[in-house]
């Protein structure tokens, strides 16, 4: 990208900027189209770092980046995400229908495994909340030189019913305008041909680069199966997935690591600072934790 930079007498030069300046400079034009932070926990989410993924959603698009991220904002101040804690969507983990692996993909990235065939809860709210905390500590649990995770979704158990348009609709509405650049893969396991129909309804609501990202894998199909042996290292798999890792989701366990996720962020809060706080939306460290409200989504999400 070339720039026309006047000179003291009265010329004109053209200077070429690198790919970090160019990008520093989209950074920039960004916030000066935004409000001042109205907490530290906003302060902490509009890092450098959250910037780039917003443009990078919308394709290097100033305006377009400055007005999805706007949205992102308000819904953060409004829902407080980082806010929820175990204690108030405990119930909805019960089954394990959502639940982070105890193991990352070959790339480091953090995977979180997904089974609505094991739905447990009939408000949609509630449900929305709890991935909304699981996506949050997913990103917690993020490794320094990663941003992105992987979905898992199991269909084992899948009907019409485990997931209602609506939820999945505000479920894609969250990912794409809350949580942009956040998705490496979704990997939807052995889906049965019924889902095909139900996938023709909901493509349409995933933007091109999303799509992309989702792979169909069959257990019984060799080629697809060559998708895990990529992915994943087969001796930490899950044995539902194809893997030789025998172990199962263990509710008591996993609500343990939980609650000590829910006290890494309070004590992180303890002494934490802007950079702290931006440390986390990198992928990092993580926010303040505390009670807060928890409305609807989508609206405020909706670019």
């Amino acid at each position: 990208m070339s720039f026309l930079w006047k000179s003291s007498n009265g010329g004109t030069t053209e200077k070429t900027l690198t790919l970090e300046e160019q990008q520093e400079k989209q950074i920039n034009e960004v916030r000066k189209q935004l409000e001042e932070p109205s907490s530290l926990a906003i302060q902490g989410f509009l890092s450098d770092a959250s910037i780039l993924r917003f443009l990078r959603a919308r394709n290097w698009n100033v305006q377009k980046s400055s007005k999805m991220l706007k949205s992102a904002v308000k819904w953060r101040a409004a829902y407080k995400p980082e806010m929820i804690s175990w204690e108030e969507i405990a119930h909805e983990a019960e089954t394990g229908k959502i639940y982070r692996a105890d193991y990352k993909d070959t790339l480091g990235r953090t995977v979180l495994v997904l089974r609505p065939g094991l739905e447990n809860t009939t408000s949609g709210k509630e449900q929305i909340k709890y991935l909304v905390y699981s996506l949050e500590k997913a990103i917690m649990n993020l490794t320094d030189d990663q941003e992105k995770m992987v979905w898992m979704i199991d269909f084992q158990g899948w009907t019409m019913g485990s997931t209602p348009l609506k939820v999945t609709r505000e479920t894609v509405s969250v990912l794409q305008d809350c949580y942009p650049e956040r998705l490496g893969l979704a990997i939807l396991y052995n889906p049965p041909r019924l889902f095909e129909s139900f996938y023709k309804i909901v493509k349409p609501f995933l933007d091109h680069e999303t799509s992309k990202k989702v792979k169909f894998v069959y257990s019984n199909d060799k080629e697809s199966q060559k998708i895990m042996a990529e992915v994943f290292d087969m001796d930490k798999l899950d044995s539902a997935f194809g893997g030789r890792n025998l172990a199962t989701f263990e509710y008591s366990s996993y609500a343990e690591q939980m609650k000590e996720d829910d006290k890494k962020m309070q004590s992180n809060d303890a002494g934490s600072d802007a950079s702290s706080e931006a440390s986390f939306y990198s992928g990092t460290d993580s926010p303040k934790h505390g009670d807060g409200e928890h409305g609807a989504t989508k609206k405020a999400c909706a670019t």
